[in-house]
C-alpha cells in the first residue's frame, strides 16, 4: 500500500493520472496537456505501469496509456474532500485567533 500512495505522491505522476481520466492518450498527447518533457513522461509512465495504476497498448506505431482501474479517481476525491475539510477548519481556527488578537 505504501508503494502505490509513493507513485501518487510525486505531482508529475499525479499530472499524467488526471491527463489519462477521460480517455487514453499517447506521450505526445500527455506531453501536450502537461507541459512535462518526454523523457520526463516516459520515465513516470513506466513507474505507473510497473505499479499497475496504468496499462499499456499498442495502436500502429503509437503505444496508449490508460487508466488500469478508475477507482484512483474516487481515492482522489476522498483524499481531496479530506483535506478541503482540513483546511476549512484550519482557516476557521486562524479567523478565530484574529479575532482574539484585535481584542488585546
Amino acid at each position: 500500500m505504501a508503494d502505490f500512495f509513493k507513485m501518487l505522491s510525486e505531482s508529475s505522476r499525479l499530472q499524467i493520472v488526471c491527463a489519462l481520466k477521460a480517455e487514453p492518450k499517447n506521450v505526445t498527447e500527455i506531453i501536450a496537456i502537461t507541459g512535462l518533457g518526454q523523457a520526463n513522461v516516459s520515465k513516470h509512465l513506466k513507474m505507473l505501469a510497473q505499479a499497475g495504476i496504468v496499462s499499456r497498448q499498442a495502436r500502429g506505431v503509437c503505444a496508449y496509456y490508460q487508466i488500469s482501474n478508475p477507482f484512483i479517481f474516487e481515492l482522489c476525491e476522498l483524499v481531496c474532500d479530506a483535506l478541503s475539510i482540513q483546511i476549512d477548519h484550519q482557516n476557521e481556527q486562524f479567523e478565530a485567533l484574529g479575532v482574539m488578537l484585535q481584542d488585546v
